[in-house]
């Protein structure tokens, strides 16, 4: 029995990841993007007829996407934008309401690994004789800081010391800062040329340092992996769901 190809389209189609998620779905096979475009306005009418938009822009743009499938009944979302205010959660969770939508700060399986060691590390180590320091390096284009994936790091080893990420972030250090708080999770943020993505997690104490990283050499590595949460959310029931999800590493998925 022959089955239909999964119907895609493609928001911010000219930008570099643009470009690098649509040569993904025709390098797919029973992937087709039928859909490419810059701003979800004009494209409304069209994408009643996709299965799935895959989406790697900016916080407004994606936004007004999120409310226009949700307001539609469809199409399922797959969502690589960073960079969303914190009250743009609330209308996130609302379109997930209606419809399913995989978002993720990092679309990479080997970053998705790297999340799992970090919790595990950060539950095993204690805070008292451990400093965890996050550092990230990204192009000279990137809108956003720290990244979505650094984000995501300091939320995994909160989550294995059993806090919130933003209850012991540290930001920003400049002048005299005072010695280090214990249980605090630092963020480094280098911007540059053409870095694809730099993550390397940190644990330090007296007498050892942990590191624990991964390096993006390709973003089509994003790509390919953004393809295949639409693949897989295409057929699953309205719901926030992220790579963990995808990877079959959530009770969820």
């Amino acid at each position: 029995m022959s089955h239909s190809p999964l119907k895609i389209a493609v928001a911010g189609s000219a930008g570099r990841m643009g470009k690098a998620v649509i040569a993904a779905a025709e390098a797919r096979s029973g992937v087709l993007a039928t859909l490419a475009f810059d701003r979800p306005g004009p494209a409304a009418a069209a994408l009643a007829g996709v299965d799935v938009v895959i989406d790697f822009t900016v916080p407004q743009a994606s936004l007004a996407l999120v409310k226009l499938c949700a307001d539609q009944g469809g199409p399922a979302l797959v969502l690589g934008t960073t960079g969303f205010a914190p009250e743009d959660e609330s209308a996130l969770e609302a379109a997930a309401a209606k419809i399913p939508i995989v978002r993720s700060g990092n679309f990479s399986l080997g970053v998705n690994m790297l999340l799992g060691l970090v919790r595990q590390a950060a539950k095993a180590l204690p805070a008292s004789d451990y400093d965890i320091e996050i550092t990230e390096a990204h192009h000279r284009r990137k809108i956003d800081a720290p990244s979505g994936t650094a984000l995501m790091l300091g939320a995994a080893a909160a989550s294995g010391r059993g806090v919130e990420v933003e209850a012991v972030a540290i930001r920003s250090r400049d002048g005299i800062t005072g010695p280090r708080p214990d249980g605090g999770i630092g963020f480094s943020v280098l911007r540059g040329g053409g870095i694809v993505g730099e993550h390397s997690v940190v644990f330090a104490a007296e007498d050892e340092i942990l590191t624990l990283s991964h390096s993006a050499r390709d973003r089509s590595l994003f790509a390919r992996g953004a393809v295949e949460a639409a693949v897989w959310v295409a057929m699953r029931p309205p719901g926030l769901y992220d790579m963990q999800d995808v990877l079959g590493f959530s009770a969820k998925a």
